[in-house]
């Protein structure tokens, strides 16, 4: 019997990061990976949505971006983007 890795999964990197189906412990590298990974696309301005709920993911969401100094400002989406349900973020470009 093998006990294989399952392959990677490729996802394709744009303005937009749906958090949905990650748990706040895999945030601390995927967040500023995904930061890097943008920034290599010169995509400097990002929607992080880490849904509404009690707000773990969307606090530790906050605190990734105030410690990561690529990072020019951030704040909660408008309304047509996903209100406090979402935040965007202005990277250094």
């Amino acid at each position: 019997m093998c006990n294989h890795e399952p392959d990677p999964v490729e996802f394709e990197i744009t303005d937009e990061l749906d958090l949905h189906t990650f748990r706040p412990s895999d945030l601390g590298d995927l967040v500023p990976d995904y930061i890097e990974l943008c920034l290599q696309r010169d995509i400097t301005r990002v929607r992080i949505i880490h849904g509404k709920g009690i707000g773990t993911l969307r606090t530790t969401v906050h605190q990734l971006l105030k410690r990561d100094p690529r990072v020019v400002r951030f704040e909660l989406a408008g309304a047509t983007e996903g209100g406090w349900g979402a935040t965007i973020a202005w990277l250094q470009g």
